[in-house]
């Protein structure tokens, strides 16, 4: 018995034949179909499993950058805590570490007792000194700001020099006696103070002169070095102690302080003397005072 036959249409190239199949052939056709079709569902079954591992692989990935987003925003919080708790200490440390005498209302104020003596003491170079041949001292920390300001107005033409620097409690106490003999009492503490109450003492004051003026001080205030004082001595940190109607002393142009840059650049700007403002107001600036 022959075996049935099946017509299959089959396109080659865009042209149609028509194939005569045997039973066996056209089985084995279904056969290879079917295991095809199992095949392909397999794969899509394997493929619709990697999609949902993927979704879940990438759920998980997203999780894990939250928690690592979450982890670096705290650790940026705990390195600026650190910072700030560091900054902390170094302003204390540095606070510490700074006479907090330097920056205090001296005149008829707060009261300097015959021991105080400031930290460390430099002598100033004579070729700044009115009378060479003398010996004057400063706050070894304040020489370098003295030496910027008068190279500065060397350099400007002026003609400026230290006519008196650092004085201790004793030598204080025996300029007023000598004031007091030859004014008399009530003259003497208009323009000296007392010992323990001199700015003096502190290491960081100065009266500075001219070669014409000299020690006296008589028109100091009429001077082109006092004109450039006033316009620049704040720009190293020197301001004016006792300005005209001051309630402390008497009028002392020669008369100028190491207060910081900081605090002087204030006052310059703002129009202000150290003694309008408050100790409080100025104990803010201790921390910057030598900067």
């Amino acid at each position: 018995m022959s075996p049935s036959i099946r017509v299959a249409v089959i396109s080659i190239g865009g042209f149609l034949f028509l194939v005569a199949l045997s039973g066996y052939a056209y089985y084995q056709q279904n056969r290879v179909l079917a295991e095809v079709r199992s095949q392909l569902a397999s794969r899509s079954a394997e493929a619709l499993a990697l999609h949902a591992s993927l979704a879940s692989t990438t759920q998980d990935r997203n999780a894990l950058q939250d928690a690592l987003y979450t982890e670096q925003n705290k650790n940026k919080v705990f390195e600026d805590q650190i910072r700030e708790i560091g900054n902390t200490v170094g302003v204390l440390d540095k606070l510490a570490k700074t006479d907090p005498q330097l920056l205090a209302k001296y005149s008829k104020v707060y009261f300097l007792n015959e021991n105080y003596i400031p930290s460390a003491l430099a002598d100033i170079d004579s070729n700044y000194l009115f009378e060479p041949n003398r010996t004057f001292q400063i706050h070894a920390k304040v020489q370098g700001y003295l030496y910027d300001l008068l190279d500065a107005a060397h350099d400007d033409g002026i003609d400026l020099l230290v006519a008196s620097a650092y004085r201790s409690f004793g030598t204080q106490a025996a300029l007023k006696a000598n004031y007091r003999f030859t004014y008399g009492a009530g003259t003497a503490n208009s323009f000296s103070a007392d010992q323990g109450y001199s700015e003096h003492q502190l290491g960081t004051t100065l009266d500075f002169t001219t070669k014409n003026v000299g020690g006296s001080f008589v028109g100091f205030e009429k001077t082109d070095t006092y004109e450039w004082l006033n316009d620049n001595a704040y720009k190293y940190g020197f301001v004016l102690s006792y300005p005209k109607a001051n309630t402390y002393y008497a009028y002392e142009p020669w008369h100028w302080r190491f207060v910081g840059k900081d605090l002087a650049e204030k006052l310059h700007n703002e129009g202000r003397t150290f003694y309008d403002l408050d100790q409080r107001e100025i104990n803010e600036y201790l921390v910057s005072l030598f900067d």
